[in-house]
């Protein structure tokens, strides 16, 4: 899609560049590390392949063993990331994030509930 992050990545990319709105990858965690994402581009457009081919009928794909590791670092199982990329919108129409995340977003706006805490549970959103 033209309107995910993964095509501003790409565009970047290809210049050498980083996109300023994004935050960057900065590689495997690290006690002091930087701002940043913990893994790197390379990482995360092979967990998008791998997950396009898979959703893709016209392909044949799997997650790949690094993709597998990737999704383990961040406490996703490969059968919730799938359903995740593949359902989002139908799973969640709010914020999502850890319930700690949910809980502070709930209270500076002096919400009451926090709406889709058993789906981020559920789907380990952490």
């Amino acid at each position: 899609s033209d309107h995910t992050s993964i095509q501003l990545r790409i565009r970047a990319a290809l210049k050498g560049e980083q996109p300023k709105n994004l935050l960057p990858f900065i590689g495997n965690e690290r006690e002091n590390r930087p701002n940043g994402i913990a893994f790197s581009l390379i990482d995360y457009l092979q967990l998008v392949d791998d997950t396009g081919r898979i959703i893709r009928s016209d392909k044949r794909g799997s997650i790949s063993e690094n993709s597998a590791k990737l999704l383990t670092r961040l406490n996703i199982h490969k059968d919730n990331w799938l359903k995740l990329t593949t359902e989002f919108g139908k799973l969640f129409h709010g914020p999502v994030g850890t319930l700690q995340e949910l809980t502070d977003y709930c209270e500076h706006l002096e919400k009451r509930r926090r709406h889709f805490a058993a789906s981020c549970q559920y789907f380990h959103c952490n």
